[in-house]
This record gives structure tokens, sequence and C-alpha cells, in this order.
């Protein structure tokens, strides 16, 4: 079985619904890093000293590779990373080697049968 790291950089406000489309797509868990800061082409803007750019979610989803690219695109879709500059990024990595897994790998084996 190969695995994929979907790394996905959202607005908090949009994290949950991330979250449970990624679940519908087939991910089987996600480690949420709450409170991250991004910055992108243009410097945030402040107000005395404050910054007034949302806070972000960092989410780390290992999924089996067959899903990858389906729960990516759904996280895209949900999260509006493609139709508004600044909603968030996706982006997945190749995973050589993983452990602790083995009640997700029943999971997916369970559900996806003859294609593994």
């Amino acid at each position: 079985m190969h695995f994929k790291l979907l790394v996905v950089f959202v607005e908090d406000a949009h994290t949950e619904d991330v979250i449970e489309s990624a679940r519908e797509a087939g991910a089987t868990g996600v480690t949420v890093v709450t409170n991250a800061r991004g910055e992108g082409l243009r410097p945030n803007r402040t107000f005395f000293g404050l910054s007034l750019e949302t806070q972000r979610d960092v989410l780390l989803l290992l999924v089996e590779e067959h899903r990858s690219r389906h729960i990516l695109e759904k996280i895209c879709e949900v999260g509006r990373f493609d139709a508004e500059p600044g909603k968030g990024i996706a982006i997945q990595l190749d995973v050589e080697d993983a452990v602790g897994i083995t009640s997700q790998m029943h999971t997916l084996a369970d559900h996806m049968g003859d294609d593994l």
C-alpha cells in the first residue's frame, strides 16, 4: 500500500468544512495544527501593530495513493482555493514509509478491496 501526505493551509473558518469533505472523499483521519500564520505576495496589513489577516490552520492527511488526487480536488473545491486568492493551498507529497497506521490500513482494505 502506498501513501501520500496532503498538507493543507486553510483559513480556520473553513477548517471543519474541508475536513468533512476530505472524509467524504476517503480520508481516514487528519491532524490539525492551529494558529498558523502565512504571508503571501503582499505584506500583512496591520492596525496599530495588530495583524488584520485571518487565522490559518494546517491540516495533515495521510491518505492512500489511489484516493489522494480525488481528496485533493474536493479540498480545493470546498475551500475555494482556486476561486478566491488567499483562501488556501493544498499540496501532496510522496510518503516513502509509515508506521502506526495498521488500523487505517484495515479500514482502507475493507473499502478498496481488489483495487489494492
